[in-house]
């Protein structure tokens, strides 16, 4: 399920979307909202994956509320005026919806969204795994990766970059929790927000930090020092 909140000033125009949302079967409304200012504490506290924004409200317009964030979810504008659609996607914005919305154009919009940017929340071929390996889509492909291949993983916002031994890394839209889901746990562990080992990899540590091909420097953060640390005395001879 793809994670909706939706923002509008006007009581009419944000119903009439959060009966889209609830009509849409991959698609689930986590709470709506009159203004952006009373979006950002649900948003501090509340993984978002989509958001429905009016461009134009008070206080704080829709534009420079996404703008205002340090790492947004992906936006679907929704507007009376069609001019300032350009100005949306400035800010990377998904789609844009010019009212008055149909429920065809919703929908079309949303299905234009999710095929971009969460094929990996909807697709249960993303990821599939035996022993030895596992497949993943990137971009257009499935592409089979080894364990072994693997060096580590790297949490890019909506992305993860796979670093690995024997060729380029490869991207895929994916987030760390649900590739974690996936890792054999006695090789892989995560050592901080950003970054998943492959512990038979590690050759050297110094000073709370990874060290790959004497150039990568993978810190080990505190909330994840503990496991790590018990991972290195059941393997360390004194």
């Amino acid at each position: 399920m793809i994670k909706c909140i939706a923002i509008d000033d006007e009581p009419l125009a944000l119903k009439q979307i959060i009966g889209y949302i609830e009509k849409t079967s991959y698609l689930q409304l986590l709470d709506s909202f009159s203004s952006a200012l009373k979006a950002l504490d649900f948003l501090q506290s509340n993984q978002v994956d989509l958001m429905f924004v009016d461009i134009n409200m008070p206080d704080l317009s829709g534009i420079d509320f996404v703008k205002a964030l340090n790492s947004a979810p992906k936006v679907i504008f929704t507007t009376a005026y069609r001019e300032f659609a350009l100005e949306g996607f400035q800010v990377d914005a998904a789609d844009y919806l010019v009212k008055p919305i149909s429920y065809s154009n919703f929908f079309k919009a949303v299905d234009k969204t999710k095929e971009r940017y969460f094929s990996a929340i909807e697709s249960g071929e993303t990821i599939q795994q035996t022993e030895q390996f596992l497949f993943i889509k990137s971009e257009y492909k499935i592409i089979r990766i080894d364990y072994n291949d693997i060096k580590y993983i790297e949490g890019m916002r909506d992305y993860l970059r796979i670093h690995l031994v024997s060729q380029e890394p490869i991207m895929t839209l994916l987030s760390m929790k649900k590739m974690l889901e996936f890792l054999p746990n006695n090789k892989f562990m995560q050592v901080h927000r950003s970054f998943i080992v492959n512990l038979t990899k590690i050759t050297t540590i110094e000073r709370n930090r990874i060290v790959f091909d004497n150039k990568v420097y993978i810190p080990i953060s505190e909330l994840y020092k503990r496991d790590f640390q018990r991972f290195l005395d059941n393997n360390f001879i004194k």
